[in-house]
């Protein structure tokens, strides 16, 4: 994947975490991460697509309001690497980390996610 089309494919994953219209997230999914993903953090390992969006669903009511954002994509071959935050625009974010994702067919089929100080 060229660094265009993987920034594009980070931008639509960020965007799942702020879709709460449950219909609308799944979709996205589908469209995000290979049939068999796995999403995996400190505190999950979300296998599946369905396991994942249990999970970002689980995240929205712990964090109301809150939006994901996304910062610098750095990219080779068929991995990524992102800074992302969570919080109130404008304001200093709640929680911090980095991502890491695979790809395989132009979609993610394993992403590692990281929090800051944890």
């Amino acid at each position: 994947m060229d660094s265009t089309a993987v920034t594009e494919l980070v931008e639509k994953y960020i965007a799942i975490w702020n879709e709460t219209d449950e219909g609308a997230r799944r979709v996205m999914l589908d469209e995000v991460f290979t049939p068999d993903g796995v999403y995996v953090d400190p505190m999950v390992e979300a296998d599946g697509v369905a396991a994942i969006d249990a999970y970002i669903a689980t995240s929205q009511q712990n964090f109301p309001g809150l939006l994901f954002s996304h910062g610098a994509v750095l990219t080779h071959h068929d991995t990524v690497h992102f800074p992302w935050e969570l919080g109130t625009p404008g304001e200093a974010p709640a929680v911090s980390g980095y991502d890491v994702a695979v790809f395989e067919g132009g979609r993610i089929s394993r992403l590692y996610g990281f929090f800051e100080g944890f």
